[in-house]
């Protein structure tokens, strides 16, 4: 926003000149210059604009994948199978069935069973699973799939074939017998559809994402049952790459726990890779492909579901022409029961390993999601990242000075990012430091609640490195620079708001207009705001804009709400045996009650209204009786299954509350997980149950997947950034009060406390 001010300063100057001091024919050059100077202006808006996109990183690309394994048995969430007699087509819940036993790509495929008749008719498709910030694919020209017979049949009795579009309109249907050219069973075939013969051409990221899903139609109806498997559903390059030399992985480590065991690997950096194979045996001597990791995951979650198991493991590399590289050398490890505090050290562990190792490398900050977009940062995210990093250190998961390092490159990256008024965006390129509005072009500039998730991590973080060497230092001095120029009163958009505004746009000022209106997540936006050393907000906007009871807030609070509870902020109402002081509804989802304070100790912030560790606890328990009642009968639900929040679900990244209008069946263990210090006993039989019961679809790499639903049976692929950490953190914060006490240690930090507690 400075770069054009001397322009600004020349367009005053030549308006003032030409219009009262100058005479015409001087009036009429200045006119001249300034006409130019405006197009100079524009023309240097425009070289910075297209320089910064220029700057942005190129993400390497996805492919575009229909099918490659279900994490769960049973019938496939993202398929579709229905029919009309006497034709039939074998589907459970309208679903097809998942094949545990036959796969191409292990462990898994989809099997498709089904009789044509005269006059019936069947319909099956498989649907692309979106993944959030999986936007970039290499650019495909054929629909490329594995298909097995499991008995001989007829070449005209194999499905048609076609591509279903967003819309629900279809390419043409081709006969699947045109490129099986052999039928003989229990053989894998590799079958290569160009998507030219489907009428499609020109598919690239701009509209890939049209392409639904693959529909399969009967060929001769002649009244047979037949079943066919199918894996490997995606969207491929003509010329497939393969690597001339394919160097077997090098194993660096096999761990064991209670039921699984964690295999890790060197990565490869060959672009080339399509996946990496991973064997398993439990003699030592007979070996079974048992999982594939794409080559941005080298590691390895192995559930085997037991105590006492031991496992032995190789990796190959696998290249998109399917040349296999020869085997690793050998690991293995023996599962072994674990005591709850071991168990928690696993989760901890786990999950900080997301912003450990699944950090993005330039800087060292935490992704949105994995898999997701490669380059780009979540500011927020990071924030709670940062925090869990400080509990590894204490854990023992990383040294100190290992520790040091990241904080360094951390603290390096954050000084040279955009910045706006001090605040940062939600989204960063992580290899350029330049905003990315991954939301929209209106999410362009600074995000103030993002900006305080991500200080309330620094601020903790530069309590934590206390050392007197050079290194620890420099963090504390950048973690200053960085928090001391953050204009959090520029968010006021002017001078007399009661509130602070969420968003501001350098080229769209305050087209967001969003206001910043508790109760929600952002009372972390307000403390910092209040704390804010050279650019702080008075204490009164606490009740002003936070607390607020103007119309304008009771209308925003029913609104989102859907009821009347709450719309003052004060509550007062019971739910399920507790009584609720502040909060609307019921309390909302649990992310209210984790965001905020995973670093602001709630124990140590009473306001008018209520204590924070009082109220969030009640918060909490509200949330798991809801979840015990189960007013909605949704599978799974009860005292160890429970934790409404927001996740990731099948379609879309939504909020679940103990609401009925606000709940679908989708539980996100972070909700229980994160809820560790108002809860212990509850979070500990939730995490018990996820591990054991549920951990062979939702355990992996970076700890529990990010959602699930029994009820339909769906897992969410994702590990989400925001709600990874507060596992991570909040467990800590029970077990030891670390980064509550790191936080609450800050001098503006008490300083903050002190001047809203004053206010009466």
């Amino acid at each position: 926003e400075y770069k054009c001010a001397p322009f600004m300063i020349s367009d005053k100057i030549a308006q003032a000149v030409s219009t009262r001091l100058a005479p015409p024919i001087l009036s009429q050059i200045i006119s001249f210059i300034y006409i130019n100077i405006s197009i100079m202006k524009h023309i240097a808006l425009l070289t910075t604009l297209l320089l910064s996109a220029s700057l942005q990183a190129v993400e390497k690309p996805y492919d575009y994948v229909f099918f490659e394994n279900s994490l769960m048995k049973g019938d496939y969430f993202y398929s579709q199978a229905k029919y009309t007699s006497p034709s039939w087509i074998k589907n459970a819940r309208h679903h097809l069935p998942v094949a545990g036993s036959v796969a191409f790509t292990p462990g898994n495929s989809l099997e498709l069973t089904y009789v044509s008749a005269p006059g019936g008719d069947w319909y099956s498709e498989i649907q692309y699973c979106p993944v959030r910030g999986n936007d970039f694919f290499r650019e495909p020209s054929t629909l490329s799939l594995q298909v097995q017979l499991r008995e001989t049949m007829s070449a005209a009795a194999l499905p048609n074939i076609a591509i279903r579009y967003a819309d629900s309109t279809y390419t043409q249907y081709l006969n699947l017998r045109n490129y099986l050219k052999d039928t003989r069973p229990g053989v894998w075939y590799s079958v290569s559809i160009p998507l030219k013969d489907f009428g499609l051409n020109a598919v690239n990221d701009t509209n890939i994402k049209k392409l639904a899903a693959v529909a399969l139609r009967p060929g001769a109806a002649d009244g047979n049952e037949y079943t066919i498997y199918l894996d490997d559903i995606e969207l491929l390059p003509a010329s497939l790459p393969s690597v001339s030399t394919l160097n077997a992985p090098v194993l660096q480590e096999a761990k064991a726990y209670e039921r699984h065991i964690d295999i890790k690997w060197v990565p490869q950096s060959k672009e080339d890779i399509k996946y990496y194979r991973i064997y398993r045996s439990f003699d030592g001597i007979t070996y079974q492909p048992v999982a594939v990791r794409r080559p941005w995951m080298n590691r390895y979650t192995d559930f085997l579901g037991e105590v006492g198991k031991k496992a032995y493991y190789k990796v190959t590399v696998v290249d998109y022409a399917l040349n296999e590289s020869n085997d690793s050398q050998t690991v293995s490890a023996t599962t072994y029961p674990m005591t709850d505090e071991q168990l928690l050290d696993m989760v901890q562990e786990a999950n900080f390993r997301y912003y450990w190792e699944g950090a993005e490398p330039n800087s060292g900050l935490a992704r949105e999601n994995i898999p997701g977009r490669n380059d780009m940062i979540a500011t927020g995210a990071s924030g709670f990242g940062i925090m869990a990093i400080v509990a590894g250190i204490e854990r023992g998961f990383i040294t100190r000075e290992e520790g040091v390092q990241r904080f360094l490159k951390i603290t390096s990256f954050l000084e040279k990012a955009d910045k706006f008024h001090g605040a940062v965006s939600h989204f960063i390129d992580g290899t350029t430091g330049k905003t990315v509005a991954f939301f929209g072009p209106k999410d362009n500039g600074g995000d103030l609640v993002e900006t305080s998730f991500l200080f309330q991590g620094l601020l903790t973080a530069r309590q934590y490195f206390n050392q007197e060497n050079d290194k620890e230092k420099q963090i504390r001095k950048s973690i200053d620079n960085l928090w001391k120029n953050v204009e959090w009163s520029w968010y006021k958009q002017f001078k007399d708001s009661p509130y602070l505004y969420w968003h501001w746009s350098p080229d769209q000022a305050w087209v967001i207009n969003h206001k910043l209106i508790g109760w929600n997540e952002t009372m972390i936006t307000y403390m910092l705001a209040i704390m804010g050393p050279k650019y702080g907000i008075s204490p009164e906007m606490y009740y002003s804009g936070w607390a607020s009871q103007e119309e304008y807030a009771q209308e925003y609070r029913a609104d989102w709400g859907r009821v009347e509870d709450g719309k003052m902020y004060t509550n007062g109402n019971t739910y399920y045996g507790e009584n609720l002081k502040v909060g609307v509804s019921n309390g909302g989802p649990l992310f209210f009650i984790h965001y905020s304070y995973l670093g602001l100790d709630p124990h140590k912030f009473t306001d008018k209204y209520t204590n924070y560790f009082e109220n969030n606890q009640k918060m909490a328990k509200i949330n798991q009786r809801y979840c015990i009642e189960n007013q909605g009968g949704y599978v799974g639900y009860g005292e160890d299954c429970w934790g409404l929040t927001a996740s990731d679900f099948a379609w879309n990244y939504q909020a679940q509350e103990p609401m009925p209008h606000r709940d679908n069946g989708t539980m996100a263990p972070t909700g229980a997980l994160a809820s560790f210090p108002y809860t212990p006993d509850a979070s500990m039989k939730a995490l018990r149950n996820y591990y054991r019961n549920h951990g062979s679809f939702l355990w992996g790499e970076y700890g529990f997947r990010d959602a699930f639903n029994l009820t339909v049976n769906w897992v969410s692929p994702l590990f989400m950034g925001l709600n990874q950490a507060p596992v991570t953190v909040m467990i800590e914060n029970y077990r030891t009060n670390l980064l509550w006490n790191l936080f609450m240690s800050h001098p503006d930090v008490q300083k903050g406390i002190q001047k809203i507690q004053s206010i009466k």
